[in-house]
């Protein structure tokens, strides 16, 4: 009898149950390290220093990624997405969506010290949300372990071309309620900071533009090292954990990981511990050193 798996699901299931399947799988992968949509959210929904822009910023992003794999779902159904399979596009996927990062965060940090002087009633969204939603796009095309479940079991179970796109859609909502509510929740982190309005925002923007610039060249140096030593990038350490991304350990977990907690969570830490830091009393005027 056919039921819900998340590991191996059947090649032949019915409708429902493979619509099902994919909008679970959406759930759990936006709840694992995933480096196509953990450093994307974390730098906008901090950056947007607000529970409710954070959790916009989820959205857009998890938007534009929910339609792309849609079509990326008839794609496969029609049997034309083989190409996403090969290596090189994995490495490409990754150049180019870290070359969009770098630049956003270099146009945040530089558009930061010219919205500062701003009252924040007239700043609006402190990360441009349509930058969001073109990284939700472009990133929905790397190829891991969730995308070849999606794309060689359950895009080919629809029965008919009119519902190719269906599996990809439910996957994509499914990770969309995950990162809208992890972008509220890193919004809302952001601001409570112990630090008031105007230094709170400027830190918030400042770490979303270091983690969108520093994690894009991350992206980039993988993307190379993807598509010149294939072999060494395909390398990962295997886990009892028989859980999508959790199994085997590798580039793209690193880039994950790495990004959100290595220059992400680290840089807000140093960045308010800056701020809070007791500053040294004056000398009296009249000392002498």
């Amino acid at each position: 009898m056919l039921g819900l798996s998340l590991w191996q699901p059947s090649a032949h299931l019915p409708l429902g149950l493979a619509l099902l399947t994919a909008l679970a799988l959406g759930v759990l992968h936006g709840v694992t390290p995933d480096e196509h949509t953990w450093p994307i959210t974390f730098s906008y929904a901090i950056g947007s220093y607000s529970t409710r822009r954070g959790l916009v910023a989820g959205v857009v992003f998890s938007t534009a990624f929910t339609l792309q794999r849609a079509a990326a779902s008839e794609l496969s159904y029609l049997a034309l997405a083989r190409w996403m399979q090969a290596p090189p596009v994995q490495g490409v996927v990754y150049v180019v969506a870290g070359t969009a990062m770098a630049l956003a965060g270099r146009h945040i940090l530089r558009r930061r010290a010219d919205r500062a002087a701003a009252p924040p009633s007239a700043q609006g969204h402190p990360v441009p949300l349509p930058l969001a939603a073109l990284h939700g796009f472009i990133a929905g095309w790397g190829f891991g372990a969730f995308a070849t479940v999606l794309y060689t079991v359950l895009a080919p179970a629809m029965p008919s071309a009119a519902l190719g796109w269906a599996p990809g859609f439910c996957f994509g909502i499914g990770t969309l309620l995950v990162q809208a509510g992890a972008g509220a929740c890193f919004g809302r982190w952001s601001r409570r900071r112990g630090l008031g309005e105007d230094a709170g925002r400027a830190i918030a923007t400042r770490v979303a533009g270091r983690t969108l610039a520093y994690g894009g060249l991350a992206f980039i140096a993988a993307g190379a090292l993807v598509l010149l030593a294939p072999r060494p990038a395909s390398l990962s350490v295997i886990t009892p954990l028989e859980v999508h991304n959790l199994h085997h350990i590798g580039i793209g977990f690193v880039l994950a990981v790495g990004v959100v907690a290595g220059i992400g969570a680290t840089s807000l830490w140093s960045e308010t511990r800056r701020a809070t830091r007791p500053m040294a009393p004056s000398p009296p005027s009249g000392s002498r050193g």
